[in-house]
Protein backbone atom coordinates (compact mmCIF):
# COMPACT_ATOMS: atom_id res chain seq x y z
CA UNK A 1 0.00 0.00 0.00
CA UNK A 2 1.26 3.76 -1.06
CA UNK A 3 2.35 5.75 2.15
CA UNK A 4 1.67 9.41 2.09
CA UNK A 5 4.72 11.35 2.44
CA UNK A 6 3.55 15.26 4.08
CA UNK A 7 6.04 18.00 2.67
CA UNK A 8 7.47 20.58 5.54
CA UNK A 9 9.41 23.08 4.09
CA UNK A 10 11.11 25.21 6.47
CA UNK A 11 11.74 28.03 3.89
CA UNK A 12 11.47 31.85 3.31
CA UNK A 13 10.79 31.42 -0.38
CA UNK A 14 9.30 27.63 -1.50
CA UNK A 15 7.08 28.00 -4.01
CA UNK A 16 3.81 26.58 -2.32
CA UNK A 17 4.33 27.48 1.54
CA UNK A 18 7.13 29.79 1.75
CA UNK A 19 7.64 31.76 4.91
CA UNK A 20 4.77 29.37 6.51
CA UNK A 21 6.53 27.23 9.41
CA UNK A 22 9.94 29.60 9.66
CA UNK A 23 9.77 29.39 13.44
CA UNK A 24 10.29 25.86 15.06
CA UNK A 25 7.19 26.06 16.87
CA UNK A 26 5.11 26.69 13.52
CA UNK A 27 7.05 23.62 11.91
CA UNK A 28 6.44 21.38 14.79
CA UNK A 29 2.80 22.01 14.69
CA UNK A 30 2.44 21.77 11.20
CA UNK A 31 4.39 18.60 11.18
CA UNK A 32 1.93 17.14 13.78
CA UNK A 33 -1.13 18.29 11.76
CA UNK A 34 0.33 16.44 8.70
CA UNK A 35 0.27 13.19 10.67
CA UNK A 36 -3.14 13.91 12.03
CA UNK A 37 -4.33 14.17 8.96
CA UNK A 38 -2.74 10.67 7.93
CA UNK A 39 1.16 11.24 7.14
CA UNK A 40 2.63 8.04 7.14
CA UNK A 41 6.35 9.66 7.37
CA UNK A 42 7.57 13.42 7.14
CA UNK A 43 9.73 14.81 4.51
CA UNK A 44 11.54 17.77 6.57
CA UNK A 45 13.80 20.61 4.16
CA UNK A 46 14.88 24.05 5.07
CA UNK A 47 16.18 24.94 1.25
CA UNK A 48 13.99 25.69 -1.41
CA UNK A 49 14.91 23.80 -4.97
CA UNK A 50 12.38 25.98 -7.16
CA UNK A 51 13.93 27.53 -10.16
CA UNK A 52 15.31 30.70 -9.34
CA UNK A 53 15.84 30.09 -5.43
CA UNK A 54 19.17 30.92 -3.99
CA UNK A 55 21.66 28.44 -2.45
CA UNK A 56 21.38 27.97 1.05
CA UNK A 57 24.96 27.96 3.38
CA UNK A 58 25.32 25.04 5.54
CA UNK A 59 24.95 27.13 8.70
CA UNK A 60 21.85 28.87 8.01
CA UNK A 61 20.04 25.18 6.67
CA UNK A 62 21.22 23.70 10.30
CA UNK A 63 20.12 26.89 12.36
CA UNK A 64 16.78 26.35 11.10
CA UNK A 65 16.65 22.40 11.09
CA UNK A 66 18.49 21.72 14.47
CA UNK A 67 15.30 22.67 16.80
CA UNK A 68 13.15 20.87 14.74
CA UNK A 69 15.00 17.84 13.74
CA UNK A 70 16.10 17.22 17.36
CA UNK A 71 12.20 16.77 18.46
CA UNK A 72 10.93 15.07 15.20
CA UNK A 73 13.74 12.53 15.40
CA UNK A 74 12.71 11.35 19.11
CA UNK A 75 9.19 10.56 17.72
CA UNK A 76 9.40 9.60 13.94
CA UNK A 77 12.10 7.15 13.65
CA UNK A 78 11.98 5.61 10.30
CA UNK A 79 9.80 7.87 9.56
CA UNK A 80 11.14 11.45 8.86
CA UNK A 81 13.31 11.83 5.73
CA UNK A 82 15.30 15.13 5.53
CA UNK A 83 15.85 17.07 2.09
CA UNK A 84 18.81 18.05 2.04
CA UNK A 85 22.14 17.44 -0.61
CA UNK A 86 24.86 18.79 1.88
CA UNK A 87 26.70 16.13 3.53
CA UNK A 88 27.74 17.89 6.48
CA UNK A 89 24.10 18.42 7.32
CA UNK A 90 23.31 15.24 6.64
CA UNK A 91 26.09 13.85 9.21
CA UNK A 92 24.38 16.18 11.78
CA UNK A 93 20.48 14.88 11.51
CA UNK A 94 22.08 10.97 11.24
CA UNK A 95 23.72 12.03 14.59
CA UNK A 96 20.84 12.92 16.29
CA UNK A 97 18.79 9.42 15.21
CA UNK A 98 17.38 7.05 12.84
CA UNK A 99 16.59 9.99 9.60
CA UNK A 100 16.45 8.76 5.72
CA UNK A 101 18.49 11.25 3.60
CA UNK A 102 16.85 12.05 0.97
CA UNK A 103 19.37 13.92 -1.62
CA UNK A 104 17.72 15.82 -4.75
CA UNK A 105 21.18 15.96 -6.39
CA UNK A 106 21.07 12.26 -6.37
CA UNK A 107 24.03 11.48 -4.39
CA UNK A 108 26.75 13.29 -6.49
CA UNK A 109 28.39 14.17 -3.63
CA UNK A 110 30.98 10.79 -2.68
CA UNK A 111 31.11 11.88 0.76
CA UNK A 112 27.46 11.89 0.30
CA UNK A 113 27.71 8.06 -0.23
CA UNK A 114 30.38 7.76 1.76
CA UNK A 115 27.66 9.24 4.72
CA UNK A 116 25.02 7.17 4.26
CA UNK A 117 27.11 3.86 3.15
CA UNK A 118 29.10 4.11 6.97
CA UNK A 119 25.81 4.44 8.71
CA UNK A 120 24.24 2.35 6.82
CA UNK A 121 21.10 4.85 6.55
CA UNK A 122 17.77 4.94 4.02
CA UNK A 123 18.26 6.85 1.42
CA UNK A 124 16.12 8.47 -1.57
CA UNK A 125 18.41 8.95 -5.12
CA UNK A 126 16.65 11.44 -6.97
CA UNK A 127 17.93 12.37 -10.29
CA UNK A 128 19.37 15.31 -11.65
CA UNK A 129 21.21 16.23 -14.70
CA UNK A 130 24.68 17.42 -13.53
CA UNK A 131 25.34 18.51 -10.01
CA UNK A 132 24.04 21.95 -9.55
CA UNK A 133 20.15 22.34 -8.90
CA UNK A 134 19.77 25.72 -10.60
CA UNK A 135 21.75 24.51 -13.67
CA UNK A 136 19.14 21.36 -14.43
CA UNK A 137 16.22 24.28 -14.16
CA UNK A 138 17.81 26.64 -16.69
CA UNK A 139 19.86 24.03 -18.92
CA UNK A 140 18.03 21.97 -21.90
CA UNK A 141 15.13 19.98 -20.77
CA UNK A 142 15.27 16.34 -20.81
CA UNK A 143 12.65 14.17 -22.48
CA UNK A 144 14.23 10.64 -22.29
CA UNK A 145 13.26 8.84 -19.65
CA UNK A 146 15.46 6.14 -20.11
CA UNK A 147 18.07 8.07 -19.67
CA UNK A 148 16.57 8.78 -15.97
CA UNK A 149 16.18 4.92 -15.42
CA UNK A 150 19.66 4.81 -16.41
CA UNK A 151 20.67 7.15 -14.17
CA UNK A 152 19.61 5.63 -11.53
CA UNK A 153 20.11 2.33 -11.63
CA UNK A 154 23.67 3.66 -11.87
CA UNK A 155 23.41 5.13 -9.09
CA UNK A 156 21.71 2.55 -6.84
CA UNK A 157 24.29 -0.04 -8.19
CA UNK A 158 27.06 2.41 -6.57
CA UNK A 159 25.65 2.85 -3.70
CA UNK A 160 24.91 -1.08 -2.89
CA UNK A 161 28.73 -1.52 -4.03
CA UNK A 162 29.46 1.24 -1.19
CA UNK A 163 27.84 -1.23 1.28
CA UNK A 164 24.62 0.28 1.47
CA UNK A 165 21.60 -2.53 2.01
CA UNK A 166 19.54 -3.33 -1.11
CA UNK A 167 16.66 -2.77 0.56
CA UNK A 168 17.74 0.77 1.96
CA UNK A 169 17.33 2.30 -0.98
CA UNK A 170 15.11 4.63 -2.52
CA UNK A 171 14.47 5.60 -6.34
CA UNK A 172 12.89 9.69 -7.10
CA UNK A 173 12.79 10.21 -11.14
CA UNK A 174 13.23 13.45 -9.84
CA UNK A 175 10.03 15.05 -11.24
CA UNK A 176 10.03 19.05 -12.34
CA UNK A 177 13.93 19.43 -12.17
CA UNK A 178 15.16 19.73 -15.81
CA UNK A 179 12.55 17.81 -17.60
CA UNK A 180 9.52 18.38 -20.04
CA UNK A 181 6.12 18.28 -19.00
CA UNK A 182 5.67 15.62 -20.93
CA UNK A 183 8.57 13.56 -19.44
CA UNK A 184 7.30 15.00 -15.79
CA UNK A 185 4.23 12.83 -16.74
CA UNK A 186 5.48 9.92 -17.73
CA UNK A 187 7.92 9.89 -14.96
CA UNK A 188 4.80 9.98 -12.52
CA UNK A 189 4.33 6.13 -13.51
CA UNK A 190 8.20 5.58 -13.18
CA UNK A 191 7.55 2.90 -11.12
CA UNK A 192 6.37 0.85 -13.17
CA UNK A 193 10.18 0.47 -14.72
CA UNK A 194 11.66 -0.26 -11.46
CA UNK A 195 10.45 -3.01 -9.39
CA UNK A 196 13.36 -3.58 -7.69
CA UNK A 197 12.98 -0.76 -5.78
CA UNK A 198 10.51 1.17 -3.73
CA UNK A 199 9.66 4.56 -5.93
CA UNK A 200 8.70 7.60 -4.77
CA UNK A 201 7.10 10.51 -6.63
CA UNK A 202 6.95 14.11 -5.77
CA UNK A 203 4.81 15.67 -8.21
CA UNK A 204 2.99 17.88 -5.54
CA UNK A 205 1.90 20.97 -7.24
CA UNK A 206 4.31 21.09 -9.72
CA UNK A 207 4.55 23.45 -12.65
CA UNK A 208 3.57 20.60 -15.48
CA UNK A 209 0.30 19.50 -13.64
CA UNK A 210 -1.09 23.07 -15.13
CA UNK A 211 -2.51 26.13 -13.68
CA UNK A 212 -4.55 24.82 -11.26
CA UNK A 213 -1.59 22.88 -10.07
CA UNK A 214 -2.36 24.63 -6.55
CA UNK A 215 -5.96 22.33 -6.08
CA UNK A 216 -5.77 19.43 -5.31
CA UNK A 217 -7.81 17.82 -8.46
CA UNK A 218 -4.93 17.65 -10.66
CA UNK A 219 -2.35 16.65 -7.29
CA UNK A 220 -5.25 13.39 -7.35
CA UNK A 221 -5.22 12.56 -10.68
CA UNK A 222 -0.72 12.74 -11.06
CA UNK A 223 -1.63 10.60 -7.67
CA UNK A 224 -4.15 7.49 -8.81
CA UNK A 225 -1.37 7.80 -12.45
CA UNK A 226 1.30 6.90 -9.78
CA UNK A 227 -0.10 4.63 -7.45
CA UNK A 228 -1.61 2.34 -10.39
CA UNK A 229 2.15 2.12 -11.78
CA UNK A 230 2.95 0.54 -8.04
CA UNK A 231 4.81 3.88 -6.30
CA UNK A 232 5.36 3.20 -2.83
CA UNK A 233 5.31 6.54 -1.50
CA UNK A 234 3.68 9.78 -2.52
CA UNK A 235 5.20 13.20 -1.72
CA UNK A 236 2.63 15.82 -1.41
CA UNK A 237 1.78 18.91 0.73
CA UNK A 238 -1.76 18.05 0.62
CA UNK A 239 -1.95 14.91 2.95
CA UNK A 240 -5.77 14.69 3.90
CA UNK A 241 -6.73 14.86 0.25
CA UNK A 242 -4.46 12.01 -0.71
CA UNK A 243 -5.93 9.85 2.04
CA UNK A 244 -8.65 8.43 -0.46
CA UNK A 245 -6.23 7.39 -2.87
Amino acid sequence: MVQIVGILNITPDSFSDGNMFMEPRDALAQAQRLLNDGADMIDVGAESTRPGATPLKTSEEWQRLEPVLKQLVKHLPGRLSLDTYHPEIAAKALALGEVIINDVTGMNNPAMVELVSSYPAKCIISHLIGTDIQAAHRGELLDDITVVHADLMGKARLLEAQGVPHDHIILDPGIGFGKTPELNWKLVSFARLTPDYPVMIGYSRKRFLGDKRMELAPNLMAGRKAVQAGAAYLRVHDVAGHRSL
